[in-house]
């Protein structure tokens, strides 16, 4: 299967937080353009996560370490794990969740502040 992002419509996870879907069988890839400024509150899920820097500088937090991070750089978040985060500058960034993120099909995640 091939598909073009462009034509896949965005959807905003979160105040400046950008973002199309693509789900296999197994996984949710998440590519996510980020307002400069724009914050994503502390949250967590079952899901296991994969940060892949692509544009931008990203300030990560996660397990009391904050990461700063930069085009070329990828975290792995635990399943679980509360993390939260702020673009530095704008930012592009390809999550990789597994399992699949069902919230996200459906689109009725938003993360909001606590």
């Amino acid at each position: 299967m091939q598909i073009h992002l462009q034509q896949i419509e965005p959807f905003d996870i979160s105040t400046g937080f950008h973002a199309r879907f693509i789900h296999s069988e197994t996984m949710t890839l998440a590519y996510v353009e980020i307002d400069a400024g724009a914050e994503l509150p502390e949250h967590s899920h079952v899901h296991e996560q994969v940060v892949n820097m692509l544009e931008g500088t990203f300030e990560l937090r996660l397990g009391g370490q904050t990461l700063r991070l930069e085009p070329g750089q990828v975290v792995i978040i635990p399943s679980n794990l509360p993390h939260s985060g702020r673009a530095i500058r704008r930012s592009r960034i390809l999550d990789v969740f597994h399992p699949v993120r069902e919230d996200f099909v459906n689109k009725k995640v938003a993360y909001a502040a606590r």
